[in-house]
């Protein structure tokens, strides 16, 4: 017996020292070695992540969950582990500069049971993803994605908010403003979207995202009690829908399975991200996302040309001044396209009311597609189509061939309002037949960036941002907060459908929601700023022509601007208090610089210009009296070179642009 004992008591001993042997610990630094990522491989994985002395994120478990039960990153046996060194650049034609420099440390960790993890250590943030290499097909049954803190720091995040289908916590527009809170004050009963931010000790922040996101649902958050962080939870697999919510064009759930997607056996999943900055302004020019994304799968992109688009819904179609009926009719949008076509405006959008909502085959008859196409043909005018997703996805490749053959450039689509598995795919499935028949996408109605757009650059913009279209609406809604605070947050993951432009602009007290004659909170040169601060290589102007004509001179000035650029430089800013950007076409500098509601004073150092070169400036900045009336602007042109330093007061809500040669 006591032999026996001492047999077991050995074999204990053997194994609780095998088991701390296989404790595993590998470091992965950025390139200036300033960012460190520690992983642990026992029992569970685990990462964390130091900036300097400064602790970003606390030991913070992963895995995945695969069909029988098969978790991995549970008890993983580490087979061998690959280090390589990468310092590339590749070219980014629909972007904010033309080329993107892609330097990182790379950490490859393959395990038996055919899956390994990829850790990126870049010098602006840190990057990790799953890798299967197995044979046959998978089910994904749930991704375990923790955050944890060593501190109750402060964060900006953007909760879930939407009535339509209130047993599903996943639908969602994506349009909401930010909420200061504490990392422990999370709201209840409530999911969190991404990107969102953490506010660290010595100006240090962080924001969290995601990209790659294909064949696979999209990430939200929640509290991770009882530990100090978030925890991921993805919406599950539909399995029966309904028609529902605005006109019954969304499709909502009725139904889930128990898995998030089947997916093929071999494959990479999406990254899961984390941006650090030192300084706020380095956050409102960040290539995160697109370094992380898959290159265009669009050979020939020839035909892919970025611009403005006179845009008609948030203006009530509200033309006047004009001898016939404005509204959704022929004359109207001959209107518009008269107007594109003066003011050098690429495109004209025929959004909701051309067609039946759920039948875009059928027209209305007050509207002669074809007689608009010729006619904006002529004048070198795009028209673009306003679709529901669920009329698009009834025939999407017959659909997009019948229309591309009259002459259709794009099609903006609408009401997608979740990123369930099957509503990525379908996002994918989309792009592709668009690009097959030439045709551009902006995905308004929901859909947050996540990289898409790299590698199917048809695809120009996406809403997902609480733009003028809503804020038309909201009284209460802090505006120039928002503006102030997108650039650093949502603006890293992508182009912003925000729809700026209003020519009628409101002070804080005067503001009211309208209609037919909507307007800004915010002065009209923050408003002209927003055309170079906000990316959108597919960007609407949002008032009426007849309100444009009316203001000219700012007209012109926006008709101006490029939607693309070679070069961006973000001067200056803090989040959620103002910001500075300067952007380069050709040889031709571009700056906007916004406030939040308070007036300040700030200083645009112009070190940014070619040396030994003088350049005219021509400044739009707020009036003397734009404290009262939002409309109020100065426009003065002054000779400047790279020396120059100009201080200008921003009025509450305001801003300056510039256009620089």
């Amino acid at each position: 017996m006591k032999k026996r004992i001492f047999y077991i008591f050995i074999l204990l001993f053997f194994n609780a020292s095998f088991s701390q042997q296989q404790v595993q610990d590998f470091v992965l630094e950025s390139p200036n070695r300033k960012i460190k990522v520690s992983i642990v491989i026992s029992e569970k994985i685990t990462w964390s992540v130091s900036h300097d002395k400064d602790l970003i994120l606390a030991p913070s478990s992963i895995s995945m969950t695969l069909d029988q039960n098969e978790i991995l990153g549970k008890n993983a046996l580490l087979l061998n582990s690959k280090r390589e060194k990468v310092n590339q650049t590749f070219e980014s034609p629909f972007y904010k500069k033309s080329t993107v420099k892609n330097q990182y440390n790379l950490l490859i960790l393959n395990f038996k049971n055919d899956f390994s993890i990829e850790y990126r250590a870049f010098d602006d943030g840190v990057a990790y993803r799953f890798i299967t290499k197995k044979k046959k097909d998978i089910t994904v049954k749930w991704e375990e994605v923790t955050l944890n803190f060593d501190e109750d720091y402060n964060t900006l995040i953007p909760y879930v908010r939407d009535l339509r289908n209130p047993k599903d916590p996943y639908i969602s527009s994506f349009e909401a403003q930010y909420e200061n809170k504490k990392i422990s004050e999370f709201a209840k009963d409530t999911l969190a979207f991404l990107p969102f931010l953490i506010d660290f000790k010595n100006r240090k922040k962080a924001v969290f995202l995601e990209a790659n996101l294909e064949d696979y649902p999209g990430l939200f958050v929640t509290n991770n009690k009882p530990k100090l962080g978030f925890e991921a939870c993805f919406s599950k697999y539909p399995l029966q829908e309904t028609n529902g919510g605005f006109n019954n064009i969304n499709r909502l759930i009725t139904e889930k399975t128990d898995y998030l997607v089947k997916t093929k056996g071999t494959r990479n999943f999406p990254w899961r991200a984390i941006v650090i900055s030192e300084n706020d302004a380095d956050l409102a020019n960040n290539d995160m996302v697109q370094k992380l994304s898959e290159p265009s799968k669009i050979k020939d992109i020839s035909w892919i040309k970025p611009g403005k688009v006179a845009w008609d819904w948030w203006n009530d179609w509200n033309i006047y001044n004009i001898d016939f009926k404005a509204g959704i009719n022929t004359q109207t949008y001959k209107y518009y396209i008269d107007f594109a076509s003066k003011n050098k405006v690429e495109y004209v959008v025929l959004d909701e009311g051309w067609s039946l909502e759920d039948d875009i085959m059928k027209h209305n008859p007050n509207v002669d597609l074809e007689a608009l196409i010729a006619y904006g043909k002529e004048r070198n005018v795009g028209i673009i189509l306003w679709s529901s997703w669920m009329a698009l996805t009834k025939n999407t490749a017959g659909i997009f061939k019948n229309y591309a053959d009259l002459g259709i450039k794009g099609f903006k689509v609408d009401f997608l309002d979740r990123d369930d598995a099957k509503m990525v795919n379908s996002v994918y499935d989309i792009a592709q037949k668009a690009a097959d028949n030439k045709l551009l996408l902006d995905f308004h109605g929901m859909y947050k960036p996540t990289g898409i757009q790299r590698t199917f650059p048809n695809i120009l913009n996406f809403e997902g941002v609480k733009g003028l279209e809503n804020n038309k609406w909201t009284p209460n809604d802090d505006v120039p907060l928002y503006d102030t605070t997108i650039p650093y947050i949502r603006m890293i993951a992508g182009p912003m459908d925000y729809t700026p432009g209003a020519m009628r602009n409101a002070t804080k007290s005067e503001f009211r929601p309208s209609h037919s004659t909507p307007m800004s909170q915010g002065t009209r040169s923050h408003q002209l700023a927003l055309y170079t601060i906000f990316e959108a290589p597919l960007q609407m102007m949002a008032d009426s022509p007849t309100a444009y004509i009316k203001e000219q001179e700012s007209t012109d000035f926006i008709a101006r601007i490029p939607t693309v650029f070679d070069e961006t430089v973000a001067l200056d800013g803090e989040v959620g208090k103002f910001v500075s950007i300067a952007r380069k076409k050709g040889s031709i500098w571009y700056l906007g610089a916004i406030t939040n509601w308070d007036s300040r004073e700030i200083t645009i150092d112009f070190t940014f210009l070619e040396k030994g070169k003088k350049f005219e400036a021509e400044i739009f900045s707020d009036g003397l009296n734009a404290d009262k009336a939002a409309n109020d602007y100065k426009r003065e042109t002054v000779t400047i070179d790279s020396t120059t330093k100009l201080k200008f007061r921003l009025a509450s809500g305001g801003g300056i642009a510039m256009i620089i040669k």
